[in-house]
């Protein structure tokens, strides 16, 4: 297939004063973005997304789990699809990057094919997935999931938030619930841009990650239990610490990380103590270790390091312990031929590239197992993410676009 030419470009200030406007929406208390998944302001950036897909053309498909689906038609009505994408969900103190840039990157395609009245043989489809996040809803990327085959949609309806709302209710409450079965679209491929949410491209100067794998992520719920007494009344040798033995099992956590290093991560984010008070010591604790591989066999390790160094610890220390697996997938490798579309499409525009293995969970992550799959990452200011702080500059988000833009139009296959 021919490639485009290097002088076909996207608008990126018009890319930019999309991310902008769409920022406006669910606004954050300190710059940043608050849309999570299914509230108001996510109802209300979907349709301003609807909106701005149609002026493009396009015709939008929506699915029974609220993924949306621009789809600018191709010269083969035969031609199976080119899929472009990512979310517009964002974490309660979220950037106006994460995800965001993923689909506006997306939409630019079709603007920029619209300006060059250029015809693509495959149709090319723009996607935003129902909460990617999963900060209000358990487990994050959801509804790719679902489309995947990974979760089953009834049992995705009934996940609850923290104010026991159904995501199924939800979904409906804000007019997003669509008709078309989820996962009855069939890809042709599917490229998804988005920030890297890591130090390393901006550390080594790059303007492009060209994503290769994807790390598997193991989730372990571990609760021990001691005794509640008195920190001042208690001797030493009497005492039944939880939480002591917690901070035995999270420094065990950092050494099996750094066992493996440099591509293995480890550590606990979620952590809660009982009964937290000053003068208790506490008699239980309940804390998720999150362990993170690009290689399966190392992420069967560190779950079998820490679930044996744990036993060792609470038994020498006379506490109880247990450990539930809570959530995971296995490592990604993205399909070669993709791959090699986003690297050969960054050395025809001249910018610097590197192969990068994503740290985060993505929609392309679960995509991968139904279409050929890749990524496409720009660097963010010191790698901060999840942060009303995260930053892109204009410069990176157009060279991520222009580099998604000749991906996908190569894939999708230029005519004439």
């Amino acid at each position: 297939m021919a490639a485009p030419g290097e002088n076909l470009k996207i608008d990126g200030a018009r890319l930019w004063d999309s991310l902008m406007e769409m920022a406006k929406i669910g606004p954050g208390v300190a710059g940043g973005n608050n849309r999570q998944t299914l509230t108001d302001e996510d109802g209300e950036g979907r349709a301003l997304f609807q909106s701005w897909c149609e002026a493009a053309g396009c015709t939008m498909g929506l699915d029974q789990m609220g993924n949306m689906f621009a789809r600018r038609e191709g010269a083969d009505p035969d031609a199976l699809p080119v899929y472009v994408g990512s979310h517009l969900d964002t974490q309660p103190t979220g950037g106006k990057y994460d995800g965001v840039l993923g689909v506006l990157g997306g939409l630019e395609i079709i603007r920029s094919l619209n300006d060059l009245n250029i015809k693509t043989k495959h149709p090319i489809v723009v996607t935003n997935f129902t909460n990617e996040e999963g900060t209000r809803y358990a487990p994050a990327m959801l509804s790719s999931g679902v489309f995947a085959g990974v979760h089953a949609q009834d049992w995705a309806y009934e996940r609850e938030d923290a104010e026991g709302k159904s995501f199924g209710d939800e979904l409906k409450r804000i007019g997003w619930r669509g008709e078309e079965e989820t996962g009855a679209r069939k890809m042709h491929a599917f490229f998804e841009l988005h920030i890297e949410q890591g130090p390393i491209l901006e550390a080594e100067g790059k303007d492009i990650g060209v994503v290769t794998h994807g790390q598997g992520l193991s989730w372990t719920q571990v609760t021990i239990t001691g005794k509640d007494s008195h920190t001042g009344s208690t001797p030493m040798p009497m005492r039944k610490n939880a939480g002591l033995g917690m901070a035995k099992v999270l420094e065990l956590v950092d050494e099996i990380a750094w066992s493996h290093a440099p591509h293995a991560v480890g550590a606990a984010g979620h952590i809660d103590v009982f009964p937290n008070s000053r003068n208790v010591i506490p008699g239980k604790v309940v804390f998720t270790v999150d362990f993170r591989s690009p290689d399966l066999s190392v992420i069967e390790d560190m779950e079998k390091r820490l679930a044996d160094g744990a036993r060792k610890i609470c038994d020498d220390m006379g506490l109880g312990l247990e450990l539930e697996k809570v959530g995971g997938f296995d490592p990604v490798t993205f399909d070669e031929g993709c791959v090699a579309a986003v690297r050969n499409a960054a050395e025809r525009l001249g910018y610097s590239h590197m192969n990068l293995i994503s740290g985060a969970g993505h929609d392309a992550c679960w995509i991968n197992r139904v279409a050929p799959t890749a990524m496409v990452m720009c660097p963010c200011v010191d790698g901060l993410s999840h942060n009303e702080a995260e930053e892109i500059s204009p410069e990176w988000a157009e060279a991520g676009a222009n580099v998604l833009f000749h991906a996908v139009v190569e894939t999708a296959e230029i005519v004439g």
